[in-house]
């Protein structure tokens, strides 16, 4: 696919770009012109895909960050700012997603837990957002799930993190707004197209078959259409599911 000329020079940072979403979204935004930044805690494990889309002709780079660290954080922000360019998007993609009964929970898991899905969205958010108002204008779009909506049995310190993350974004969305800066939450209430998914859920393969996973790709179409949305018709929350999941 050709990238798109008009936005050459425009950066897309994504935290926790692992290797099924966050991947997935960075390609569909280096796909259309922009200049991609990936980071994770481990980055040399993305230098595989970088090379890819170095090959093809598009702009990429990885960094290591843990985002969990403060520190750390803003230096990926003020380093991508200062040597590759002003941010236009910034996508949180942490998961965290740690199955576990609230009495099998100690308290260092269910922090941990919190610090990944929304702590470091947290900072994430507030960084992106100084740099954005002195701009007047970017995007900032935060990944969540069903546990967002509501708690299920094994997942209470995912859920808590989560429902945390959004109400953040909320509140994010409700300051940025009226500051020409569009801030949104993607609900994906459905299991994604993973190999952590196709090696763990014993009726993946007929899910797959029967287009009930989410692909990746598909879904990095979304965060494209998030970002390029008309102010006057904006979305905060975007809910995703395949056509046979269940309400």
């Amino acid at each position: 696919m050709e990238s798109t000329s008009d936005n050459q020079g425009k950066v897309v940072l994504v935290i926790g770009a692992g290797d099924a979403i966050g991947s997935a979204i960075a390609t569909r935004f280096a796909q259309e012109g922009y200049t991609v930044c990936m980071a994770r805690r481990n980055g040399d494990r993305l230098a595989p895909l970088v090379d890819e889309l170095n090959q093809q002709g598009l702009t990429a780079y990885a960094f290591t960050c843990d985002a969990r660290k403060e520190d750390e954080l803003i230096g990926l922000f003020e380093q991508v700012e200062s040597s590759i360019g002003a941010l236009e998007v910034v996508v949180f993609n942490i998961g965290a997603n740690v199955p576990m009964k609230i009495v099998d929970t100690d308290s260092r898991k269910f922090f941990k837990i919190w610090e990944m899905a929304c702590f470091s969205g947290f900072l994430t958010g507030r960084e992106a957002a100084k740099r954005m108002l002195t701009r007047g204008q970017g995007t900032i779009i935060f990944t969540g799930a069903t546990a967002s909506l509501r708690g299920a049995a094994g997942f209470g310190a995912f859920a808590s993190a989560k429902a945390g993350l959004r109400a953040m974004a909320q509140s994010l969305a409700k300051e940025m707004g009226p500051k020409n800066i569009h801030v949104a939450h993607v609900v994906i209430d459905a299991p994604v197209d993973t190999a952590w998914i196709m090696e763990n859920v014993r009726e993946a393969s007929e899910l797959k078959a029967n287009d009930g996973l989410v692909v990746p790709a598909h879904l990095a179409e979304n965060y494209l259409m998030l970002h390029n949305q008309p102010r006057d018709a904006w979305t905060f929350e975007l809910d995703i599911r395949p056509w046979s999941e269940s309400w």
